[in-house]
């Protein structure tokens, strides 16, 4: 009993002492300040499980392949995606550089990504990253063509991105 005690104690004092800290103030959420190494291992391991867990692989993904797909998933990373994630060629927009933190430059790491994961990401946003979820504004198949424009990007160079550019010249993402 007398452990019992001393262990509710310690929860309810490790409890106050949160609250404490939170109503405080004192932690700095300026987007200019980094995260503590603590916060942000558990921040990128949560999201990282998250999206692995919630990610369905029963997810039926069309053929990435299809061309008119790619184009169409291009005009809509060109108008919405390409201000915080870069492009070859591109660098991120102004608001896409004050973002903490970053988003990832998908050139270089769409491949880390499962198309379903991709998808997901996609479709959902990711809380406290800057990271909209397109699901509410998007269709399956245009988020589809998103993810399979995203998975071609570490292949292009900046001459072959201005060349999809000047041909998808005049279509927008509507």
């Amino acid at each position: 009993m007398k452990y019992l005690i001393g262990a509710g104690s310690v929860i309810v004092a490790f409890i106050i002492g949160y609250l404490v800290f939170i109503y405080s103030g004192v932690y700095n959420i300026s987007a200019l300040v980094p995260h503590e190494k603590l916060t942000l291992w558990m921040m990128n391991t949560v999201r990282d499980n998250s999206i692995m867990h919630n990610a369905d692989n029963n997810i039926k993904t069309p053929n990435l392949n299809d061309s008119s797909l790619v184009k169409m998933g291009f005009v809509h990373y060109r108008e919405m995606c390409v201000g915080c994630h870069g492009a070859p060629g591109i660098e991120r927009s102004e608001i896409g550089q004050g973002l903490y933190p970053k988003a990832p430059t998908l050139a270089r790491v769409a491949n880390d990504w499962t198309p379903q994961q991709l998808f997901w990401i996609t479709k959902n946003g990711l809380k406290m990253t800057g990271m909209p979820a397109f699901g509410p504004t998007h269709s399956d198949e245009m988020i589809w063509a998103i993810v399979a424009f995203t998975k071609k990007l570490p292949t292009l160079t900046k001459e072959q991105y201005q060349t999809l550019d000047n041909e998808t010249k005049g279509e927008s993402d509507e």
